[in-house]
């Protein structure tokens, strides 16, 4: 590999930016392709975004020949907002998924090392932890508190980030008033429509790791298709 674009992806890793390797399998010859590029060639980056999507390396027909294609993402990322139950599964399920996991809660009885061993725990109030989390388009987001004064902001700043995936634990009713509280905060019914709530698919689950599994298999359903 070239030292420059080997440099050049050190760094794109570094700064979480999705980037395809691709290499022509007729001479060798390498670039690095990016879905936001409008320089590259429109089959290219067209093709380089479905590698990424996938997060699976492919071989594409090109008009120079065969080009093989690695993606290179960010890491995958799972913010919990509530040291609930639920969140305890819901962690372990995740980093198993590959999701680098952070649980949130300022309560600090619930957002303990011994109910969440060897995970990521944040302290802080959502609104304050999200800014520092900053999530990306490579992060999902659960809120599951029931509690507005945490789960709220926490939503806000979902609503205003890039997250591929933003969920919300509670019955229909509560996320009726919770998408009244949202409106009388300025954000629009589309932005709302981002919010997955009640979070989970539909599969009858009813104790905290059934309702993990929903939520997970939502999140990867979200993220693959």
């Amino acid at each position: 590999m070239d030292a420059n674009i080997l440099q050049q992806l050190v760094r794109d890793r570094a700064e979480k930016r999705a980037v395809a390797l691709a290499t022509r399998l007729t001479d060798g010859i390498q670039k690095l392709v990016y879905p936001s590029d409008t320089q590259e060639e429109k089959w290219l980056i067209e093709a380089a975004s479905q590698v990424l999507a996938s997060d699976r390396g492919a071989i594409v027909e090109g008009p120079g020949g065969e080009w093989f294609l690695n993606p290179f993402n960010p890491p995958l990322r799972l913010i919990l907002v509530g040291a609930v139950h639920i969140a305890q599964p819901l962690s372990q399920m995740g980093r198993i998924a590959g999701y680098d996991v952070t649980v949130v809660d300022p309560r600090t009885s619930f957002a303990s090392p011994e109910r969440f061993p060897e995970m990521r725990l944040l302290t802080s109030w959502p609104d304050e932890a999200m800014a520092a989390l900053a999530p990306d388009a490579r992060t999902a987001i659960v809120t599951l508190t029931h509690d507005p004064k945490l789960d709220d902001p926490a939503l806000q700043a979902a609503l205003r980030s890039p997250a591929f995936y933003i969920g919300a634990l509670g019955s229909k009713k509560t996320h009726a008033s919770r998408v009244a509280r949202l409106s009388d905060a300025g954000f629009s019914q589309d932005e709302i429509a981002r919010i997955h709530g009640p979070v989970g698919l539909a599969i009858g689950a009813r104790s905290p790791a059934e309702i993990a599994i929903s939520i997970m298999a939502e999140i990867t359903e979200t993220l693959r298709k």
